[in-house]
């Protein structure tokens, strides 16, 4: 059974920036893309940006050019590099796969607080 575990968030001012980690327990963990998710309060949780089995990576529009996904498969764990980070990026952020199974059990996530 695969757990995922999500590392990294805090509270950083309006520009700052931040990065996450989710580490993956299971050797079958390349196979799939993974994404990062987030969720603020009130609101539904939502994929943000997507990194295929091959590296190939896709971002919501709020995020291009801040956010960058990257996947160590040796390690078998994502990252998320968030920078220029804005009040509208609070939420609780997770990782799950992002196609061609069905999701994984979500993680505990990691909170991400930008505020001044």
């Amino acid at each position: 059974q695969v757990q995922l575990v999500e590392s990294g968030g805090g509270l950083v001012q309006p520009g700052g920036s931040l990065r996450l980690s989710c580490a993956a327990s299971g050797s079958i963990f390349s196979m799939y893309a993974m994404g990062w998710y987030r969720q603020a309060p009130g609101k539904p949780r939502g994929l943000v940006a997507t990194i295929t089995s091959d590296g190939s990576t896709i971002y919501v529009d709020s995020v291009k050019g801040r956010f960058t996904i990257s996947r160590d498969n040796a390690k078998n764990t994502v990252y998320l590099q968030m920078n220029n980070l804005k009040r509208e990026d609070t939420a609780a952020y997770y990782c799950n796969v992002a196609s061609g199974r069905p999701y994984y059990a979500w993680g505990q996530g990691t909170q991400v607080t930008v505020s001044s």
